[in-house]
């Protein structure tokens, strides 16, 4: 597997990813399992009512999601995913745990959660990964 050769060159490589990374989204660990992601939750990323917008959530763990996808098969990208919301966070940092499912021929299916730092599930995403060709 291992499209990386360390998380320090995933870390480089997310240098990237703009909308993530200047929102604070880091990764933390990677395997060739998977990986965690987590950021720091502040008031930009809240909403009218105060909560965190549902958006922070989804950019985390499709954050995640493109950690691992591209981990597995260098280059990846997203072909279908969802979201269930479980719960608001309650704490300051979101944390996002993904792990390979099935990895295809063609295809990667991704398990992601989302929790804060108190252990409540945010949220659940199943992500659908297609790899392109090789370069």
């Amino acid at each position: 597997m291992a499209g990386f050769a360390s998380i320090e060159e995933a870390r480089e490589f997310f240098k990237g990813d703009r909308f993530a990374t200047d929102n604070g989204m880091q990764i933390d660990e990677l395997t060739d399992e998977g990986c965690t992601c987590s950021m720091e939750l502040t008031d930009k990323h809240r909403n009218a009512l105060g909560g965190v917008m549902g958006g922070v959530t989804f950019t985390l763990a499709d954050f995640a999601f493109a950690v691992i996808q591209n981990h597995v098969h260098k280059y990846s990208v997203a072909q279908q995913v969802n979201i269930n919301y479980l719960s608001a966070p309650k704490g300051n940092r979101l944390i996002a745990t993904a792990k390979v499912r099935k990895n295809g021929r063609t295809s990667t299916i991704v398990n992601v959660d989302v929790v804060d730092e108190t252990g409540r599930d945010i949220a659940q995403f199943i992500g659908t990964g297609y790899k392109l060709p090789a370069k």
